[in-house]
């Protein structure tokens, strides 16, 4: 496994537990990866940045190489943390590994598919490329990369990556094709749902948010948890709030976490008068669950554009596996799953009224037909889109990659 993020870093996707359970049915598994720093950029207590290490955690064995430690918004910086680590992972990272007979790649930055691709064309070894941002289109919209010759090197690059590559995995339908406009084989390209942090998104012990002291006990709440950013669009979600604060002054918004554009939308929101809209700081993954099983419905909200289409927010799975019903103010794949699964319903982004009428839409349901959809919305991520699911999918992919 060769990764940006592992352990002690969050990563509950492609992390400790999937190696564990690839482990448990049956492979041997080494990760390798750089010294923990996200999402500060500092390199962890207890951790010291050397030439190579060695560790082991919990039965999984970790070889860690040296990086430029940055998650800024600076694209320079960022771009020196994903060059850094492609690089150490290739000379000294592959000198440190035992052959493997397959690699999983975690993409993440298109760099890291630098030391699998030597392993492939040097010692011939298939890779599994899984794809969770599509390069170069995620740099190049958020800014980070404006370069027209660099935007064409690194676009020549995934191609090369993705040509190479013996299997590739993606998120979502949009995703796939992407890949497949790109020239990519149907046949090569594979769909594994993202599945949610299981083990922590239920936890209820040592709970230290008090729900009811926040204040939308007993009123329709509309819940938004995630990084409050600029491709999260929440101006609109503002907006809506306005336009029901009058005539439906039970229905309140929270929105749980914090991002770039936290601030402004507070200010934005106390500019606004809005008695009905609540900031709530980011929570510990262990206590959100109990603000999400409380709410009436859970909101998400990404601005209208190519990318945000083909993507599927990673919230959408926590959301379904919390069984409450969904107000998805999004268009393409997320907005599909939502359709699909019976577990809400889906309204324009960036279009207050079309938020608003959503929101009525479901306060007006009976408590009955809201509870039909929380439940629908569960029994689809356990049959689709669970822990389970996914790493079983996983197994039969990097078994048929590396035979």
């Amino acid at each position: 496994m060769i990764t940006q993020l592992f352990q002690p870093e969050p990563n509950h996707l492609k992390g400790l537990a999937f190696a564990k359970e690839l482990v448990r049915q049956g492979h041997e598994v080494e990760v390798l990866t750089g010294f923990p720093n996200y999402p500060g950029g500092q390199i962890y207590p207890g951790y010291r940045q050397r030439i190579w290490q060695r560790e082991t955690t919990d039965g999984i064995s970790i070889i860690r190489v040296p990086l430029y430690p940055d998650h800024s918004s600076s694209g320079l910086r960022r771009i020196l943390c994903y060059i850094s680590l492609a690089f150490s992972a290739s000379i000294p990272g592959l000198f440190l590994v035992r052959k493997p007979d397959v690699v999983h790649v975690y993409q993440g930055p298109a760099t890291l598919a630098l030391p699998a691709i030597i392993l492939r064309l040097l010692r011939k070894v298939p890779y599994v490329l899984d794809v969770q941002d599509l390069w170069p289109e995620s740099v190049t919209s958020s800014g980070m990369l404006k370069s027209r010759f660099l935007t064409s090197a690194l676009t020549k690059w995934c191609d090369f990556a993705n040509r190479l590559a013996a299997k590739i995995v993606v998120l979502s339908p949009g995703y796939k094709e992407t890949l497949i406009n790109r020239g990519v084989s149907a046949t090569k390209v594979d769909i594994v749902y993202n599945w949610c942090d299981e083990s922590q998104v239920h936890k209820t012990d040592g709970v230290t948010v008090s729900v009811d002291h926040l204040g939308f006990e007993g009123r329709f709440s509309v819940v938004y948890a995630g990084n409050l950013g600029r491709v999260q669009a929440l101006d609109s979600v503002l907006e809506a709030a306005e336009l029901l604060s009058n005539d439906y002054p039970d229905v309140i918004f929270v929105f749980v976490g914090d991002g770039v554009d936290a601030l402004r939308l507070k200010e934005l929101a106390n500019a606004k008068k809005l008695k009905n809209v609540l900031f709530v700081p980011r929570q510990p993954v262990s206590e959100i669950g109990s603000i999400l099983r409380r709410a009436a419905a859970l909101l998400i909200h990404l601005q209208d554009d190519p990318l945000c289409r083909v993507g599927i927010p990673q919230k959408t799975q926590a959301y379904l596996a919390m069984g409450r019903p969904l107000i998805a103010a999004v268009r393409g794949n997320a907005a599909s799953l939502v359709e699909e699964s019976k577990a809400g319903v889906t309204c324009e982004p960036t279009n207050p009224e079309s938020i608003a009428a959503a929101v009525i839409r479901l306060r007006n349901m009976p408590e009955n037909e809201r509870a039909g959809m929380g439940n629908n919305g569960l029994k689809y991520y356990e049959e689709y889109l669970s822990f389970s699911v996914g790493v079983q999918k996983m197994n039969e992919l990097l078994s048929e990659a590396a035979s």
